[in-house]
């Protein structure tokens, strides 16, 4: 028993909702084209699972956040692909993929045959089991994955409001769930081992402003352990979180958030993995001409960088490589190597930022950090590889990706602090002026242009979204 197709994407997540509107775009022909997932619905916007799903009141629901509605563009319901002719094999589990042979076999024992397969399975939440705590199967123990994870939290806060919540972990997940939290009117005590939160990304002084105002709205932080163990009552529930350090916290709930682990298990052996994700090139190929992979599980080279090669676990980053993945295999002649200004982003509560670039180098601050409009640039080797805004506006967000991407040689420092923003907004103006901005003509000449033309895309659909999300 079996089926082939003449494409197949495997994973069901933001990239392949993406890659799937790229490849209608590019005229695909009706049946040509089926989408494997382990979910049982279309794929949808991730983002709106920590945001708008949660909220108390009026919270997104499916259909309003399916693909591709996070770029502002068409929003890909089952019916939409029923009228382009996309196989959506939902509820489906792949068991095993063979690459020389160019097929995958699911659990139910189908085989399904392509001649170009896009791998974009995403990747899975680490787990406690995985650090030697024990307790991820308590009734009110929640991961934030997918949308049963999404809809499991949901229902258990419900039951918790007024109550208390331990959240472990201090990055994107954790800060994210602990306002969706505090939201639902839930008391949060955030744990997690760094000196501060999201400590691979915030500088001490960017996380000490947003660690004051998670207080400001009754969070309280312990910092520098870890959870030891869980005790439970009668039913099973967790009532305590025990920490390494001997601190007992009572709770009614907890989430967890402490990184994931991109899922490439069914090719190892047969795909070079490097960086925890199947490496590919600058067209998102593997080492298999037939296998492409995009999203959080790809390891691609990242121009900016010298072209070293980054996994980026975050959702612009999937939409971006899906596309271009698509654009290589439909559109090779024409399809340039990937030039990719990796983005991170976030909304919480009335706060919004947005990053550019590499975290390298010596930190600048600059801005009011009391009034909440300030950011931070990374300087490194005399240029601008990394910027950061809290509370900007669509154009100073489009001013710093511009800076980074240009990567604008800096005179002098003190000016970085001293004029902020508006150092970045120079950028473009002039190739030399008094606040000491210099663009560097020779690395880039053609491809600047374009370059920066895809940055300020990017930064403006991230306002859009942000505004979207504000309404969730």
């Amino acid at each position: 028993m079996g089926r082939a197709f003449v494409y197949v994407i495997l994973g069901g997540g933001v990239a392949a909702g993406y890659a799937a509107l790229e490849f209608v775009r590019r005229g695909i022909a009706p049946g040509e084209l089926c989408i494997i997932s382990e979910e049982s619905v279309a794929p949808y916007e991730r983002p709106a699972l920590s945001k708008g799903f949660l909220l108390p009141e009026a919270p997104a629901c499916l259909p309003s956040f399916h693909t591709c509605v996070g770029a502002n563009d068409e929003r890909l319901t089952p019916k939409w692909y029923r009228e382009h002719g996309i196989e959506l094999v939902l509820g489906t589990k792949v068991k095993s993929a063979d690459v020389k042979r160019m097929t995958l076999t699911t659990i139910a024992g189908e085989t399904i045959s392509y001649k170009i397969l896009v791998v974009a399975t995403g990747a899975r939440a680490l787990k406690l089991e995985e650090f030697g705590a024990k307790g991820s199967d308590a009734e009110n123990v929640c991961y934030l994955r997918n949308l049963a994870d999404a809809a499991r939290l949901v229902s258990i806060m419900q039951s918790c409001s007024g109550g208390n919540a331990v959240v472990i972990g201090g990055g994107y997940i954790g800060m994210e769930c602990a306002a969706a939290l505090v939201t639902n009117r839930i008391r949060v005590t955030m744990v997690f081992p760094e000196a501060h939160c999201m400590g691979r990304l915030f500088t001490r002084k960017i996380a000490d402003f947003y660690e004051a105002f998670y207080e400001s709205k009754g969070v309280n932080f312990i910092k520098g352990t870890v959870l030891s163990s869980f005790e439970n009552d009668s039913e099973g529930k967790v009532t305590t979180v025990i920490l390494r350090d001997g601190t007992r916290v009572p709770t009614h709930m907890v989430v967890v958030g402490i990184g994931i682990r991109p899922n490439t298990s069914l090719f190892e052996g047969q795909l070079t993995i490097e960086k925890g994700g199947i490496k590919v090139n600058s067209r998102m190929q593997s080492s298999n001409s037939s296998v492409y992979a995009v999203g959080d599980v790809a390891t691609f080279p990242v121009k900016l960088f010298g072209d070293e090669i980054r996994r980026l676990e975050h959702v612009d980053s999937a939409r971006q490589t899906a596309k271009h993945a698509v654009s290589a295999i439909m559109l090779p002649e024409k399809t340039t190597d990937i030039d990719y200004l990796p983005f991170f982003y976030s909304r919480v509560f009335t706060l919004s930022w947005q990053f550019y670039g590499d975290n390298i180098g010596e930190v600048i601050h600059y801005g009011d950090f009391f009034a909440g409009r300030f950011g931070a640039y990374w300087i490194s080797k005399g240029r601008i590889v990394g910027a950061f805004l809290e509370g900007g506006s669509r154009e100073d967000y489009e001013a710093i990706a511009k800076a980074v991407k240009l990567k604008m040689i800096v005179k002098e420092k003190s000016e970085l602090e001293k004029f902020g923003v508006e150092f970045a907004s120079n950028a473009g103006k002039s190739e030399e002026s008094d606040s000491g901005l210099v663009l560097e003509r020779k690395m880039y000449a053609w491809e600047a242009t374009a370059g920066v033309a895809a940055a300020l895309s990017i930064a403006a659909f991230a306002y859009w979204y942000g505004r979207r999300r504000q309404r969730w």
